[in-house]
């Protein structure tokens, strides 16, 4: 089990996370994180998140996050599009298949829970 704990987001460092080629539509887009936390059962993560300029697709995870840095717009295929920058809490949904634009390095600290 892992004890309590603070950390300063802006100094975390982050690993590569290689995007798959099929998931990027432009540009040079490259993802870095860190899971910081981790349940039991692998079926929470808490984490940094940072994507460099481009235009993604995903398939989302239930997710909260927290923007702190950069801007993006988010469209969920038959959904809302969502403008996210410094300060913005959004939420996706399990299954969501979304576009990211990615305007400026956005980086985020998210709360992923996993379907069983």
């Amino acid at each position: 089990m892992i004890d309590s704990f603070a950390l300063h987001v802006p100094d975390v460092a982050l690993e590569p996370e290689p995007l798959d080629p099929d998931q990027i539509v432009s540009g040079n887009p490259e993802v870095t994180g860190k899971v910081v936390w981790e349940s039991e059962d692998g079926r929470q993560l808490r984490g940094v998140w940072q994507i460099t300029p481009g235009v993604v697709t995903d398939t989302e995870a239930d997710e909260l996050f927290v923007v702190l840095s950069g801007r993006a717009t988010v469209q969920v295929e038959n959904g809302p599009t969502l403008e996210v920058g410094p300060g913005d809490l959004a939420v996706l949904r399990e299954g969501d298949r979304t576009v990211w634009t990615v305007h400026e390095t956005l980086r985020k600290v998210y709360a992923i829970n996993l379907g069983r």
